[in-house]
């Protein structure tokens, strides 16, 4: 038997806790949704089996609390994914933990992180045709084969997750992590590596302009994917609070922009004209050439898609909740991009370790939880923004 943070759906839970929630200042959970509402209980439960050859039983050490389990727990996440997860499962896929059993060149007791998508090479199938490009997160399988539905660890009924003490990966799921990778840098390599596919989802040009909309978790990964791997000129960033604004500036930075002077900020540096509709937030004729929209929220996708210069790019990086007038869409002619975990057939990885112990990261996981203050860790990590943290995790050695 193992610890575990088990998720039931549960509709009548889904709809309270999004009604609590949707009262609030921003997205902060109280402790009625982190205790009563939301559809989590810690239970003691039996440990995952191995599906098949290939596969090793995974010891968690850190795992992160990610935005898209905040959407989940807060019922704001679109029931456009119910089909592709299997209950009850364990929820946590930003994992460092280390392996249990031997695998070919991963040897028993290796630290690894794990690329959560449960692709074709998972599921004992033959590929897809996207699995065969090696662009694994479009596969088609995710309901099929040897494993239950899940899109993903951490959604799946049959794998458990990284909210535990124990889970199950496939080989072609992990990546060695280094020795002198810290576990609190090496935790991030999940969702730096899908801050690295979100910049290679598009072509940047040299010297072109890039607003990235949002400071958290996700957004100053993308910020760093793009000074670091791409020949951008300038980036503008924009975040709600002052230590935000300090780590892009450590990463990089052109400027960091509050959300409400964002777009008379923007219409200053690229020579565009402000306009104010009778209804809604102003916007750009003229803008930026690409814009990474890293918050998940419509708010994001909205101020997103008023930046953009007619023919411009925006990647939506987080995962998407809420209605947003499309007319700029339309009208400004935009490419308009999703960017879901990461591809290149683990060189988003590889990129991701390497920058991992490389950029200024530390202090990132700002607070570890044990299970048990589970109630405690998802509030902080709903409000990490004001309380000035980047990631919080769970510490399953505790």
């Amino acid at each position: 038997m193992i610890l575990a943070l088990e998720y039931h759906r549960s509709p009548g839970r889904f709809v309270a806790a999004r009604g609590l929630t949707s009262t609030r200042v921003g997205s902060r959970l109280s402790g009625m949704v982190a205790g009563n509402v939301a559809p989590l209980r810690l239970v003691n439960r039996q440990a995952p089996e191995l599906p098949g050859e290939g596969w090793t039983r995974v010891t968690p050490i850190l795992t992160g609390i990610c935005g898209s389990d905040l959407s989940l727990l807060t019922g704001h996440s679109s029931p456009y994914l119910s089909p592709m997860t299997s209950m009850p499962f364990v929820p946590g896929h930003e994992i460092v933990g280390r392996t249990m059993d031997e695998l070919p060149g991963i040897p028993k007791g290796s630290r690894v992180v794990i690329d959560p998508v449960l692709s074709c090479a998972v599921r004992g199938m033959e590929p897809c045709r996207w699995c065969a490009s090696g662009q694994q997160s479009r596969c088609d399988h995710i309901t099929a084969g040897r494993i239950s539905a899940g899109i993903q660890t951490g959604t799946c009924g049959d794998t458990g997750g990284g909210w535990s003490r124990q889970l199950v990966a496939h080989a072609s799921q992990l990546h060695v992590v280094p020795e002198d990778l810290p576990d609190e840098r090496a935790v991030l390599a999940e969702p730096l590596a899908c801050a690295i596919h979100s910049v290679r989802r598009v072509p940047i040009g040299p010297n072109s302009t890039a607003v990235v909309v949002g400071a958290g978790t996700v957004g100053l990964l993308t910020l760093l994917a793009l000074r670091e791997l791409t020949q951008v000129g300038a980036i503008y960033v924009i975040a709600k609070h002052g230590h935000q604004k300090d780590k892009a500036k450590a990463l990089g930075a052109t400027a960091v922009i509050e959300p409400r002077k964002a777009v008379r900020a923007l219409r200053r540096v690229t020579t565009a004209r402000m306009h104010t509709p009778e209804m809604g937030a102003d916007f750009l004729l003229g803008g930026v050439d690409t814009v990474f929209e890293c918050t998940g929220g419509a708010s994001g996708l909205d101020t997103s898609l008023r930046l953009a210069r007619a023919g411009g790019t925006v990647v939506m990086s987080g995962m998407p909740s809420g209605g947003v007038d499309l007319t700029p869409l339309w009208f400004r002619e935009l490419e308009l991009v999703g960017a879901y975990c990461s591809g290149s057939d683990g060189a988003d990885f590889a990129d991701a370790l390497r920058l991992a112990g490389s950029a200024p990261l530390d202090g990132y996981v700002g607070t570890t939880y044990p299970l048990a203050r589970w109630r405690e860790a998802l509030n902080h990590a709903a409000d990490s923004g004001r309380l000035g943290t980047v990631k919080v995790a769970f510490d399953l050695a505790r």
